[in-house]
């Protein structure tokens, strides 16, 4: 059902899910070890209309996410959110982007480098972005393979308008009979090390974009700055929505 079409709006249950799934990185940031301060909750918007974005932020989510650029600008017009662009970039996208997302989490390749830079520099700012790592291997997810990590941060560390803060990645589903975290879990611990080898030449590449709704746990437990959460806060996605 869309929120247009439900009498209680997109805000019901939202401070009760918000409260919980806060709750979650706060336990598993504290048996980490971890303050849970540095954890970022980004709310992932994906399908779900621009009152579902709205309703986050009058909540006190200030950073939500989008994973197609064209939702990504629809909703930032008219939702004065911190915007994440979490999904694929092409680069015939990248004007729509620079300067309207604070970060993109999607970077995966040189050319991609390039266009964000040439772009960026004509805007006259420097767009923070993520390497995206395939640390699983899995053809159906995007990102630069484990090996090449720091030949793309040191690639990019050379465009003036483009600055690398840090590393993303999304792990293969699991296997039968077993749980998303128990199988994420080594794939958030490989990202976090390629990040501290990288933090030895890049002290800026800080921050690991890793967790979702079903992993967070294991990816606080890994030491993820920012989790991206969608149906854990917003409910089952809403196909067709904007």
């Amino acid at each position: 059902m869309s929120a247009a079409a439900d009498p209680q709006g997109p805000a019901d249950g939202l401070d009760a899910r918000l409260a919980t799934v806060r709750a979650r990185i706060d336990t598993a940031a504290r048996a980490a070890g971890r303050d849970p301060a540095t954890v970022r909750l980004i709310g992932v918007t994906k399908t779900h209309p621009i009152a579902t974005a709205e309703a986050a932020l009058a909540a006190g989510l200030s950073d939500l996410a989008e994973n197609r650029v064209d939702a990504l600008v629809t909703k930032a017009a008219v939702v004065p959110a911190r915007w994440h662009l979490v999904g694929r970039l092409q680069r015939n996208k990248v004007r729509d982007v620079v300067g309207r997302a604070a970060l993109v989490h999607s970077v995966d390749r040189r050319s991609l480098v390039d266009v964000l830079d040439q772009r960026a520099r004509a805007q006259g700012c420097v767009q923070d972005v993520l390497v995206q790592v395939n640390v699983g291997e899995d053809p159906a997810k995007g990102g630069c393979d484990l090996a090449d990590v720091a030949d793309l941060v040191t690639y990019a560390a050379g465009a003036a308008g483009v600055r690398v803060v840090g590393l993303m990645t999304v792990p293969p589903l699991p296997g039968d009979g077993v749980t998303h975290g128990d199988a994420a879990r080594p794939h958030f611990r490989a990202l976090r090390e390629a990040r501290d080898t990288l933090r030895g030449t890049f002290p800026e590449v800080e921050e690991l974009s890793m967790g979702m709704s079903a992993d967070l746990e294991a990816a606080v437990a890994e030491g993820a700055t920012m989790v991206r959460i969608g149906s854990a806060l917003f409910g089952p996605r809403e196909e067709g929505a904007r």
